[in-house]
């Protein structure tokens, strides 16, 4: 930290505290308190059961799980490779070509979401791209919306490149294909690796245009999570709630391993 003093470093976590507690802390140990109980008429829940986490990984709630594990990594993975490509590209272009590109690529998350899902329904909803009812519609949404994230956090990485190893490489033969490979993408590997785990998280958690797509064989698990609650069933909508927490958490703890051992390369 960049507080010296005993005091200010007390001062700075009870700051901390203060604003961490109620606004992120207090909400997931609701969460996880409902997820635990079959009853909520006072100050603390009662009733301590683990029978909605038994709904909550199998049957339908397993199911919507796995769809969500398939288009988050099948988005992320789309995300980074356009994202990459056209953060790479921009490197090359001018002051008026690389705002032109940026531009473009935040556009998605300058809307709300559920615009963005509009806007795919009604392109891919006509032959010859006829991508409705099908579960592509809801991956094509995702990618969308996360891409952006993936372009600012590569792009942020090619501009703190330092040019010499480039020119080193090419000075020695190295065409830039094998420039490319051997040289820029492995010193971009950990902002690579940080990138797909933000779309992950993000493509995990994505609700509302998701609600305009999904076909009823393609169910994430957010909408299961809001149809339970919307029925009523919030305890068991808590306990799926923890599931897709859980889940996204280990798998970013999984990418920030990735991410250090790739620091260190």
């Amino acid at each position: 930290m960049l507080v010296h003093s005993a005091r200010g470093r007390w001062a700075a976590w009870a700051v901390f505290a203060v604003l961490f507690v109620p606004l992120f802390a207090l909400p997931l140990i609701v969460i996880a308190a409902a997820s635990f109980s079959t009853n909520w008429s006072g100050a603390l829940p009662s009733g301590p059961t683990t029978g909605h986490y038994a709904a909550a990984v199998r049957g339908e709630s397993l199911q919507a799980l796995t769809t969500s594990l398939v288009t988050a990594v099948t988005a992320s993975v789309l995300a980074l490779v356009t994202g990459a490509w056209a953060a790479l590209a921009a490197a090359s272009l001018g002051r008026r070509g690389r705002r032109v590109l940026d531009a473009l690529f935040v556009l998605p998350v300058a809307v709300p979401s559920v615009v963005v899902g509009l806007a795919v329904l009604v392109a891919f909803s006509q032959p010859p791209f006829l991508l409705n009812g099908t579960r592509w519609i809801v991956i094509l949404a995702h990618t969308v919306l996360v891409t952006a994230f993936a372009y600012q956090s590569v792009s942020a990485a090619v501009q703190r490149l330092d040019p010499v190893y480039e020119q080193a490489a090419a000075g020695l033969g190295a065409g830039p294909a094998r420039v490319l490979l051997r040289v820029k993408l492995p010193l971009l590997l950990p902002s690579l690796n940080a990138a797909a785990g933000l779309c992950f998280a993000l493509s995990m958690g994505e609700l509302s245009a998701t609600m305009m797509l999904y076909p009823p064989d393609w169910m994430p698990l957010p909408v299961l999570v809001f149809t339970a609650t919307d029925r009523g069933s919030l305890f068991t909508g808590s306990a799926i709630a923890v599931v897709l927490m859980a889940t996204t958490l280990l798998v970013l703890l999984a990418a920030s391993r990735l991410r250090t051992r790739a620091t260190y390369r």
